[in-house]
C-alpha cells in the first residue's frame, strides 16, 4: 500500500510522504531560522517537533540540532541519526499516526504554510568543490575549444576533476545574480577588454551536501563514501564564459565563476533517493582501486532548465537532462577529494559538474547549446546566444514514483545589470 500523509498533498507535489527534504526557513521577519521538512504545500517546523519530545529515538532525544539556524549539527550526527529522523517524521506525519493528526494545537505550530515562510540557505557552507563529471560535457566543451580530434585529455577517465570554489557566493534560489565585470579576450594587438561580462551563462548542475566528514590526513575509503554525504540538491552555477576563456590558463576558473552559485532550498536525502537508484556509464579505463566500487550508483533524476525571458510572461524550456548521465559517481568524487588527506566537514558542497546528455536537447549550458554563440538559440520566437538582463534561469528536478513524485522544488535566479 502507498504511503500516505494526513497532510494533503497535490500528486503533482515534488514533496511527497516518501520524500521529505530538510530545508531551513524563516516564518516571519524578525524570526529565528530554523530547520523544516517539505510535506505537501507546508512546512514542518521542526524544533516545534523537538521541542514536543517526539524525536525520542537514541540519537535525536538529547540532541538540540533542530534549535540550530542550519542543518550542519544534524548533519555532523551522521547516518543513524538522519534515518532515525527520517523515520520518526514518516510516522508522525502518516495518515494512521494519531499523534501529530489529533493533535490540533500541536498541528496548527508546527506545519506553516509554505507561502508564509523565507527559504534560507539549509547549511553554513565552509568549503565548495566543483567537479567536471560529465563526460558529454568534458567532450563538447574540448570540441569547442581543443577541435573535435582528442575534445578530453586523458586524465579525465582516471580521475574525477575539480576545482575549489568560492563559498561566499553561494545564494538560495530566487536570489537575483548581477551581472558580473572582468576582463575578456583582446581583439588582435588590442588591450584586453574590460567591462560587463558578454557571455553570461547557467550550468545545470546537482551538489552534494557533506555530512559528518574526515579528520586532515584520514581519507575517507570508497566503501565509507556514502556515509559522508547527506544528500542532493539543484544547482546552478553560474558562468561568465568570456572572463572564464581568458583567465583559465594556466589555474583554472577564478573570477568567470566566484561572482555567483545558486541552490535550492531543500536537501533531497540519499535515502529518499534510494529507490531512483540506477547504473553508471561503463568506466573505461576501470578505476583505480580506491575509486573501484563493488556496487557503483548513479540517480534517476529528470532534469529540466527553462528560461523567462526579459519582458515575457511565459517561461520556454532549454534543455532536458538526467542526473543518471553522470561519469563519475557522487561517491568517487568524494573519496578522492579526501584521498590526499584533505578534510571535509559537515555542510561543504561537492558541485557535480556540468549536467549534459547524449541528445542535442540534452545539453547542460548555452556554451553547448550554442556552440559558444554560433548557432543561436530560438526561444518564442526570441534568439538568445547567452543571457540577457532581466532573464532569468529556473531549474527543476524529480523522480518519477509509482502514484508520485519525489522532487527538488525550484532553483531560480534572475540577471540584474552590472551596476556600472
Amino acid at each position: 500500500m502507498a504511503m500516505k500523509s494526513f497532510v494533503e498533498v497535490n500528486p503533482d507535489s515534488h514533496f511527497p510522504l516518501q520524500n521529505l527534504p530538510f530545508g531551513v526557513f524563516k516564518h516571519e521577519p524578525g524570526s529565528h531560522a530554523r530547520p523544516g521538512v517539505a510535506i505537501g504545500d507546508y512546512v514542518l517546523d521542526l524544533s516545534v517537533i523537538a521541542a514536543a519530545g517526539l524525536f525520542d529515538g537514541p540519537c535525536l532525544k538529547s540532541s538540540d540540532c533542530f534549535n540550530q539556524p542550519n542543518l550542519n549539527s544534524f548533519l555532523q550526527l551522521g547516518r543513524s541519526a538522519w534515518k532515525e529522523a527520517r523515520e520518526t517524521l514518516q510516522r508522525l506525519l502518516s495518515a494512521t499516526e494519531p499523534q501529530l493528526r489529533d493533535n490540533a494545537s500541536l498541528r496548527q505550530k508546527a506545519l506553516i504554510p509554505m507561502g508564509k515562510v523565507e527559504m534560507l540557505l539549509p547549511v553554513a557552507i565552509g568549503d565548495y568543490t566543483d567537479f567536471f563529471s560529465s563526460m558529454h560535457h568534458a567532450k563538447n566543451c574540448g570540441a569547442i575549444f581543443r577541435g573535435p580530434e582528442t575534445p578530453i585529455n586523458r586524465n579525465w577517465f582516471h580521475l574525477p576533476i575539480a576545482y575549489h570554489g568560492r563559498a561566499s557566493s553561494i545564494v538560495v534560489s530566487g536570489t537575483d545574480i548581477t551581472r558580473p565585470r572582468g576582463q575578456a579576450y583582446p581583439t588582435g594587438d588590442s588591450a584586453p577588454y574590460f567591462g560587463p561580462s558578454r557571455k553570461l551563462d547557467f550550468e545545470l548542475e546537482m551538489a552534494a551536501v557533506v555530512g559528518p566528514g574526515n579528520e586532515l590526513g584520514k581519507p575517507v575509503s570508497i566503501e565509507d563514501a556514502k556515509n559522508h554525504i547527506f544528500g542532493l540538491v539543484l544547482m546552478n552555477d553560474w558562468s561568465a564564459r568570456d572572463i572564464q576563456a581568458w583567465e583559465y590558463v594556466p589555474l583554472g576558473p577564478f573570477l568567470g565563476k566566484s561572482f555567483g552559485t545558486t541552490l535550492s532550498p531543500w536537501i533531497v536525502t540519499l535515502d529518499a533517493l534510494e529507490p531512483f537508484s540506477c547504473d553508471v556509464p561503463n568506466q573505461d579505463p576501470p578505476p583505480l582501486p580506491y575509486l573501484a566500487e563493488k556496487i557503483s550508483k548513479n540517480y534517476d533524476i529528470s532534469l529540466e532548465v527553462l528560461i523567462k525571458l526579459a519582458g515575457k510572461e511565459d517561461s520556454c524550456t532549454v534543455t532536458k537532462s538526467n542526473f543518471k548521465h553522470l561519469y563519475w559517481t557522487i561517491t568517487q568524487q568524494l573519496a578522492h577529494h579526501t584521498v590526499n588527506g584533505c578534510n571535509l566537514r559537515p555542510g561543504d558542497l561537492l558541485g557535480s559538474g556540468t549536467i549534459s546528455g547524449p541528445e542535442p536537447g540534452s545539453l547542460g549550458c548555452l556554451l553547448e547549446l550554442t556552440w559558444n554563440g554560433q548557432k543561436p538559440l530560438s526561444l518564442g520566437g526570441v534568439t538568445r546566444t547567452f543571457l540577457e538582463d532581466g532573464d532569468e534561469v529556473i531549474l527543476t528536478g524529480y523522480c518519477k514514483g509509482d502514484g508520485y513524485k519525489l522532487g527538488f522544488g525550484a532553483c531560480s535566479g534572475k540577471i540584474i545589470p552590472s551596476p556600472h
